[in-house]
């Protein structure tokens, strides 16, 4: 597995607007939640994607990635390593352009069912530390 390049993840998060957030959580002491309020305060649209909750960070949550309405330009996990590839085949029936799998998150399968479909791929890899390491111009 290899994630694309510091310049190819910049511009990732350069053009990207819309951020589905699987295993969002709505409480404020969780990684994920953190982690989406940042990229929230940093100008992206973030949805929420978790059967569990209502809504988080003032969104109302979807139950799947295949309930929500548009394009969506990163699909961000925070869901256990042995999970995405049921991820990855939901992410596939969406109108999705990147998986993007969270700091501490990898699994092969995904990133070769991903990879045979030409979609980018990070896994592994903080979104927010990916944001702040390159500092895209996002209005």
């Amino acid at each position: 597995m290899q994630n694309p390049s510091k310049e190819e993840i910049k511009n990732i998060l350069e053009k990207s607007k819309r951020i589905a957030v699987v295993g969002l959580s709505n409480n404020s002491s969780r990684t994920s939640y953190m982690v989406a309020k940042a990229m929230q305060d940093a100008g992206y649209e973030i949805l929420p994607v978790n059967p569990t909750i209502d809504e988080a960070l003032g969104v109302k949550a979807v139950g799947s990635l295949k309930e929500i309405d548009g394009h969506v330009d990163i699909v961000n996990v925070f869901r256990r390593s042995e999970h995405l590839p049921a991820v990855a085949k939901e992410f596939l029936e969406a109108d999705a352009d990147v998986f993007w799998a969270q700091q501490g998150i990898a699994n092969e399968e995904a990133y070769k069912l991903l990879k045979a479909e030409g979609h980018p791929v990070i896994m592994d890899f903080c979104i927010k530390v990916a944001h702040s390491l390159t500092k895209p111009s996002h209005s």
